[in-house]
């Protein structure tokens, strides 16, 4: 009988994937980010479920008007040079990752 050891970063087809990191979301681990913030008129608008280490990481990194100006797109976040290295760094981690997010790195 061979042996099949089961491969946990193995998730069901119906597992959501974090469109930033393209790691699998695990249950009850997303966080609705806002394309467009709802200050700045995105109440209503497109909205991607995110890691919420992703999503704490987005939000420590660029101001509302910021996101609302230029960085509106997945494809945007992920250009951004901090939130790239970021995303290089958290895609070694397992999809159940979390780890506290610094306070504001951002400057005002």
């Amino acid at each position: 009988m061979p042996n099949k050891e089961k491969n946990p970063d193995t998730f069901p087809a119906d597992v959501p994937v974090c469109p930033l990191c393209d790691r699998p979301i695990p249950d009850g681990d997303g966080s609705l980010h806002h394309l467009i913030p709802k200050l700045k008129g995105g109440k209503g608008g497109p909205t991607v479920l995110l890691h919420q280490i992703c999503h704490k990481e987005v939000h420590a990194t660029l101001t509302e008007a910021e996101l609302a100006r230029s960085y509106a797109t997945v494809e945007a976040l992920r250009a951004h040079p901090r939130l790239e290295k970021f995303l290089n760094w958290v895609r070694k981690r397992p999809p159940g990752f979390r780890s506290k997010v610094p306070g504001r790195r951002r400057k005002r």
